[in-house]
């Protein structure tokens, strides 16, 4: 089945407001900018994301971010992105911080028809026991707080119930891919993107190089097209383009 779409705009125009979204990324490595920037030309709003981090200011899910599109997001990583820090602290968005290792097992779980899993990590923390802030309110108190997670205890440890995430769509990025959706990452951008496409019911993946069926060594797949349902082949300027978190310089 032939899954190349023609445009980024054509892929998401059926995301509407109110959507969930897993969204591939760690930091600006294999962020699916070019179906981020598409999605917020096309106006969806009220939208909840799950992602390791909601971008940098001015790049990747921070644009969507700066313009009040998103409403609530699950991830591990807030970083440098201020107007994250911000939105969150007065109250503007809802976060859900999570255990980044747990975090990928959810998507992953959630990918694979597994609805909960039971983990050590977090027990003895807020992450388990309740309380943590996910929306404040705006005189600076809690407004929602998450609520406490089931305890079962295994081989002799606690563990703490965990649950799948599936979503509406999921947005990622990959250096090749073929138009039956089978896809490989380069390095460290193969980071949340494939656990993010097995997550999403419609998954959109814009490649840097779209190739034959039959050109990718069936040993490198890094995620087979069951799980991809649109493909976008990106310009070679914007396969190219690559952003720079952090500029540093140094005089001679």
């Amino acid at each position: 089945m032939d899954k190349v779409v023609t445009s980024a705009a054509d892929a998401v125009a059926d995301i509407g407001d109110g959507a969930s979204l897993a969204v591939g990324g760690f930091g600006l490595s294999g962020v699916p900018d070019v179906l981020i920037r598409a999605l917020h030309a096309q106006g969806a709003g009220r939208l909840s994301v799950v992602s390791n981090n909601c971008g940098v200011d001015g790049g990747g899910l921070g644009i969507l971010l700066a313009d009040g599109r998103i409403v609530r997001v699950t991830g591990s990583y807030i970083g440098d992105n201020k107007e994250f820090a911000r939105r969150y602290l007065a109250g503007e968005l809802e976060l859900e911080l999570t255990p980044q290792g747990t975090l990928a097992e959810r998507l992953r779980a959630g990918g694979c028809g597994i609805p909960a899993f039971f983990t050590p990590a977090g027990v003895g923390t807020q992450a388990a026991d309740g309380g943590l802030p996910w929306r404040y309110a705006p005189d600076g108190g809690v407004a929602v707080a998450s609520p406490p997670k089931e305890i079962r205890e295994y081989d002799g440890r606690p563990h703490v119930l965990e649950h799948g995430i599936t979503t509406d769509f999921a947005l990622v990025r990959a250096a090749r891919g073929d138009r039956h959706g089978n896809l490989v990452f380069r390095r460290s951008a193969r980071n949340f993107n494939p656990l993010a496409a097995m997550a999403g019911r419609i998954t959109v993946a814009e490649v840097e190089e779209l190739v034959e069926p039959g050109e990718l060594d069936p040993d490198a797949i890094h995620l087979p097209g069951v799980f991809v349902q649109r493909v976008v082949a990106l310009t070679p300027e914007e396969a190219a383009a690559k952003g720079i978190e952090r500029r540093t310089v140094r005089t001679r």
